[in-house]
């Protein structure tokens, strides 16, 4: 059903509306926020993983 899932031309449309969306001068902001949530989670996730450990 979706064999070839992501192709290059999707990937420049889910730009072109992600830009259209937040706008050229959020894009930085927005992608800075994101890489903090994504290092609070990997934190998170590791301190749960070494509190379940005996």
């Amino acid at each position: 059903m979706l064999r070839n899932g992501l192709e290059p031309w999707h990937l420049l449309v889910l730009a072109v509306v992600v830009i259209a969306v937040f706008g050229s001068k959020k894009l930085p902001d927005t992608a800075r926020a994101l890489g903090k949530s994504m290092r609070i989670l990997k934190s998170e996730a590791r301190a749960m993983k070494d509190e379940s450990k005996p």
